[in-house]
């Protein structure tokens, strides 16, 4: 017995996905309309995970670790929003040139660092990198908890990075865009 498959339809490409505009994204967030616990990336609603207490332990550690260590002028945010020219991420750690009173009205639309903490979000988290790169995001540090590795990626060229490397457990991760900001992994990544 032949199975015969029919043709698929003349033209058709798959499903079609109408993105947003961050204004459209607030817009109806503001109506209710869009979940909590959304980002826009790239002019698309995505559902943030939920944080594995990994995740929490490695926001909080490095928080504590860049708190002490900001230069003045710098402040840091976590898990707050960045509005970006289609995408809103909200990263977990940014470390933003000014202070939290320079933007009553409006979320910040760049920072000198940010940072992803990576526990199963790896890929997502490096999609993330062009829209840091197009909003001139100086330095991004994706730190993956499982592996005990920090990628580095800095100078924003177009929607990408001139530069990165990877770090481990054992090295001092000293920030390009902020000097002043220097982290030894081992106590980032003690057990």
């Amino acid at each position: 017995m032949k199975t015969v498959l029919a043709p698929p339809a003349v033209g058709y490409r798959g499903p079609t996905r109408w993105p947003l505009s961050v204004e459209a994204y607030h817009a109806l967030g503001q109506m209710g309309l869009i979940p909590e616990k959304t980002e826009l990336l790239h002019g698309f609603v995505y559902h943030k995970m939920p944080k594995s207490p990994l995740h929490r332990l490695l926001v909080l550690r490095l928080l504590q670790l860049l708190q002490a260590r900001l230069a003045a002028g710098i402040f840091v945010q976590s898990e707050q929003p960045l509005t970006l020219a289609d995408s809103e991420p909200e990263p977990d750690i940014s470390l933003i040139r000014g202070s939290v009173e320079d933007f009553p009205a409006n979320h910040p639309t760049t920072a000198e660092l940010v940072v992803e903490i990576c526990v199963t979000s790896h890929d997502y988290d490096r999609e993330k990198l062009a829209a840091y790169a197009a909003a001139g995001v100086k330095e991004v540090w994706l730190v993956l908890g499982p592996e005990k590795q920090v990628e580095v990626f800095w100078q924003p060229i177009g929607n990408g990075y001139a530069n990165s490397t990877v770090l481990n457990a054992d090295a001092t991760l000293t920030s390009v865009a902020l000097p002043s900001v220097s982290v030894r992994l081992a106590e980032l990544f003690r057990s």
